[in-house]
């Protein structure tokens, strides 16, 4: 374990984010976080997830492009970097947006490995994505599995993880990489379906699915994912993860959930299968439990319970 408990927290404004920084501040660290604010959603929910971070004893912001910034007065002293920021969205990553992706998925994550290189950092953790892997044959898929992903955003995640493995080997960057899959719980982004679909049950609007429903994914409540990443600071250098919470589902047993959370049906607009989704995906996680002590701990029903908790709250 590293004596210093100073961390730098990218994307500290996001979903993930923020949750992570509430973790190592309730855990005595001192963070500084960063975010640009990209406008892949409004910056009003960015700031409502700062909300419970500002004016915590410990915790400093500063609102900053990893691209062009000076990240040497913000990497000074800090023993992690957990890099949680990036371009999300797998179905807007195609076309014209795919420059932003390349911008802020690739260049972001090799400007903050450039300007860790040489320095005595204890861990560099790089969040990455178990949309990487695509539509793998063999299930479960265990880090091993042949990477080959089906977006374009898929392909830059993946490129984060081979930067963060070169650097490991050639300049011997302490990297870690954590394979998410499919995160959901309170602050999750307005585009993501657990997201849209609450929100639109509560208001008895309809719901968008794409495809017959019978899809699956391997379903991962934000705080498990969390201690993904405060385990992982203690991990073998190099390593790699996958981050998952053993629900994996159709997306109809999903939404036959959240009816009965809601209190109301789902009324369905069934929509064609997009491109760049996955059909199914479930994640072996053994490496992270015999490595790093990893056991998901919430289930889909109570973690689905607080996601919409959070969004009656918020109207």
């Amino acid at each position: 374990m590293t004596e210093s408990k100073a961390a730098l927290v990218t994307g500290t404004a996001g979903f993930i984010g923020s949750h992570l920084a509430e973790r190592l501040l309730d855990e005595g660290w001192q963070v500084t976080g960063v975010d640009c604010f990209t406008d892949y959603y409004p910056r009003s929910a960015k700031e409502e997830n700062l909300a419970t971070l500002m004016g915590r004893p410990g915790f400093a912001f500063v609102e900053a492009d990893l691209v062009t910034a000076d990240l040497r007065p913000l990497l000074a002293g800090k023993a992690v970097v957990f890099h949680q920021a990036g371009q999300a969205g797998v179905r807007a990553s195609w076309g014209g947006q795919f420059e932003l992706y390349t911008r802020d998925n690739i260049l972001a994550t090799q400007h903050l490995l450039e300007a860790v290189k040489g320095s005595d950092l204890h861990r560099f953790v790089y969040a990455s994505s178990g949309s990487i892997y695509g539509d793998a044959k063999a299930l479960p898929i265990t880090e091993d599995t042949i990477p080959q992903p089906v977006s374009p955003y898929g392909v830059t995640k993946l490129a984060g993880e081979h930067l963060c493995h070169l650097y490991h080997v050639n300049s011997g960057v302490p990297t870690i990489r954590l394979r998410y899959f499919t995160v959901y719980g309170p602050r999750q982004r307005p585009d993501m379906a657990f997201h849209k679909f609450i929100r639109a049950m509560l208001r008895g609007e309809r719901i968008p699915v794409y495809g017959d429903g019978e899809q699956t994914r391997d379903f991962t409540h934000v705080s498990d994912v969390v201690e993904a990443n405060v385990r992982a600071i203690d991990a073998p250098a190099g390593r790699v993860f996958n981050v998952a919470g053993g629900s994996r589902v159709t997306l109809n047993h999903v939404i036959g959930t959240l009816e009965e959370l809601v209190g109301r049906p789902a009324l369905i607009d069934r929509r064609e299968r997009q491109a760049g989704d996955q059909r199914h995906t479930w994640a072996d996680t053994s490496a992270a439990r015999e490595a790093l002590g990893y056991v998901p701990q919430v289930g889909l029903h109570e973690g689905l319970a607080t996601e919409v908790d959070w969004l009656r709250e918020r109207g």
